[in-house]
């Protein structure tokens, strides 16, 4: 079946599709890809995982939307449980280099990575978000896939998860820290998205778009910038020191105001006009972002 996206429930499964030698623990895997036999995956190319993933590779080519990437130097990109991974089986095999970290939530379950987790918001990074990785950064995240390989071939004891799971919240923080100084390099192009979407997000909330529409998300922002929501709120947060949501409310209660201060429309008509449904929620919000109501605003 051509459109038939295969759901990949347990780490040996993954080693059976990707032709590669059984795994020697069964909630945590690094595998070698320059050994992935193509020939093994589906017709489709194309699975969903029911764990985390993070990926080193070289000589990565892919296409997102109309524009074709190639990263030769190699790039990090991570995926959470139930995120689709394609293998290109046009591929030769063995042409792809790298390493991927692949972990059950199982494993980190009891553990306080768990709670924290989420926190990793690179996990929901598009791939043409990719981390660029310098030669020392690569260094350093190819040493800890090594390490981790390391941990979990040799014999399984009492403390081999608590260092698994050590080892892997140390390397998603590496993670985060290489993502930030990209961040930084990026600056010139971070400037340019973000002067975009102010002008976007402002001509949005100015026009009367909002009375026939819902309030909108983070994501129709992201969309209009095409970028995945955790990526572009993060740019925002890093460049701007407010994350998306905060800018949506900010032109949100600005406009709010000048109906507010300049026309005699009532709350539930100016509530209307920004796309509430219901007035009381208007009024929750404005609350608890200026300290006092809507009416008390006006007559202030």
């Amino acid at each position: 079946m051509k459109n038939l996206v295969y759901s990949v429930q347990t780490i040996s499964e993954l080693h059976d599709i990707v032709g590669v030698e059984k795994p020697k623990h069964t909630l945590v895997s690094v595998i070698d890809y320059s050994k992935v036999n193509v020939k093994n995956v589906p017709d489709t190319g194309t699975f969903t995982c029911e764990f985390y993933s993070i990926n080193f590779k070289k000589h990565c080519k892919f296409l997102y939307g109309r524009q074709a990437f190639d990263h030769k130097e190699g790039t990090l990109h991570c995926t959470a449980p139930g995120q689709i991974i394609t293998f290109d089986k046009r591929n030769e095999e063995g042409s792809t280099e790298g390493w991927g970290l692949y972990f059950h939530p199982e494993l980190i379950r009891k553990s306080e990575l768990s709670n924290r987790i989420n926190q990793y918001t690179f996990f929901n990074y598009q791939e043409n978000e990719a981390l660029h990785l310098s030669d020392h950064e690569k260094h350093i995240l190819l040493n800890m896939f090594k390490q981790l390989k390391d941990e979990y071939h040799t014999n399984i004891d009492q403390f081999t998860q608590e260092l698994i799971v050590s080892n892997i919240e140390l390397l998603l923080n590496y993670c985060k820290r290489f993502y930030n100084r990209q961040f930084i390099t990026r600056t010139n192009q971070s400037k340019d998205i973000i002067s975009r979407f102010e002008k976007f997000i402002s001509d949005y909330f100015w026009s009367d778009i909002l009375e026939d529409k819902c309030i909108p998300t983070v994501s129709f922002f992201a969309d209009s910038m095409n970028l995945s929501p955790n990526y572009f709120s993060d740019l925002l947060k890093k460049e701007t020191g407010k994350s998306a949501q905060e800018h949506i409310h900010y032109y949100l209660l600005d406009k709010s105001k000048t109906l507010l201060m300049n026309s005699d429309m009532s709350i539930k008509e100016i509530a209307h006009k920004l796309g509430f449904e219901y007035a009381q929620s208007f009024s929750k919000l404005f609350k608890r972002k200026t300290g006092i109501s809507p009416s008390e605003f006006r007559i202030a």
